[in-house]
């Protein structure tokens, strides 16, 4: 028989797309990378099984354990899935800003979901880190996950997505284009990348109203930068030990509006349907264009699916709503 021995076998491989009409439109050679083929139907299929095997190697996850994360939603999906397999039970705490689609597939894997308020600051009790750190700490045989500061989420990336990249362009790429969040996706990647060829260069997508931009830039966090955004999967409101900050050439910020009508542009013109941080990584790409030379070879990666935004981005009456359209 031909297959896999189960689902955690298929992540990684995902397609790299020669995206048509914005390479045409921008006169360059822009490709999009398709984390949505994975399983779990984002980039966070590729930490989730790297972590839960390191701990479990480790002999700090035990049969029966519990894992416990704060996430906005796709890590939260991804790790509910290798505990459905793995028979953990897994709680994830998350914000008001989840979809419904978001929650409805937590749910549908058997997870414990814990919706927080998303204006909570990070050392409020309140907050979904807090909520998180205080389960585990009262929970026997249970992990937090704790993406935001886990080494694991930098190595996943390293050694699954940068070699990926670098295999499929044939190691021609001239720019790597991704969403900073946790940092894991973007800065695994690039140090791979950087280490192949020093040259190749990383542009971070963060979202206004997150501090990582002014950081980055200033070295300078302040909580005054902070205000309520959107978008999910980008930008943060803490400083992540995860965000290598010396493999990411440039930070560009991106609003609300121009970044979800980029992701509904993708599916009416590429016929790819991303999530709002696929918008938000288009839209940084146009805001470098000026940059981009006709025979560079850019890379966005496309973090999931559209599928869970159904409600929101790719709904009118949503979009409308909240002043969109």
């Amino acid at each position: 028989m031909i297959g896999k021995n189960s689902i955690l076998e298929t992540i990684g491989e995902t397609p790299l797309i020669r995206l048509q009409e914005l390479s045409k439109e921008l006169n360059t050679n822009i490709w999009g990378k398709l984390e949505a083929a994975n399983p779990g139907h984002s980039a966070k299929d590729r930490i989730a099984v790297y972590v839960v095997r390191c701990a479990e190697e480790k002999g700090y996850l035990k049969p029966g354990g519990t894992i416990i994360e704060s996430t906005s939603g796709n890590t939260g999906r991804s790790l509910a899935m290798v505990a459905a397999l793995r028979g953990y039970k897994c709680i994830i705490c998350t914000t008001t800003k989840i979809s419904f689609e978001k929650k409805a597939v937590l749910e549908a894997y058997g997870a414990e979901v814990i919706v927080c308020p998303k204006e909570a600051k990070p050392d409020d009790p309140e907050s979904y880190y807090s909520r998180a750190r205080a389960l585990h700490e009262k929970t026997p045989n249970s992990i937090y996950i704790n993406q935001y500061y886990n080494t694991h989420n930098v190595e996943a990336h390293y050694h699954s997505t940068g070699p990926e990249l670098w295999k499929q362009t044939e190691g021609k790429l001239t720019h790597y284009v991704c969403c900073v969040g946790t940092g894991g996706t973007i800065s695994g990647t690039a140090q791979y990348l950087k280490e192949q060829n020093p040259a190749i260069r990383v542009l971070g997508v963060d979202a206004v109203g997150s501090v990582l931009t002014r950081y980055a830039r200033e070295g300078v966090l302040d909580e005054n930068d902070i205000r309520p955004y959107m978008l999910e999967g980008v930008g943060k409101n803490i400083i992540p030990s995860t965000v290598l900050f010396e493999y990411i050439d440039e930070f560009v910020q991106v609003e609300d509006k121009p970044s979800l009508l980029r992701a509904r542009q993708l599916a009416r013109t590429e016929s790819i349907l991303a999530g709002p941080s696929g918008g938000a990584a288009l839209e940084g790409v146009y805001q470098y264009r000026h940059y981009f030379k006709p025979d560079d070879q850019v890379v966005v990666l496309l973090p999931d699916h559209g599928i869970s935004y159904l409600s929101k981005l790719y709904s009118d009456a949503w979009m409308e709503e909240n002043g969109f359209l």
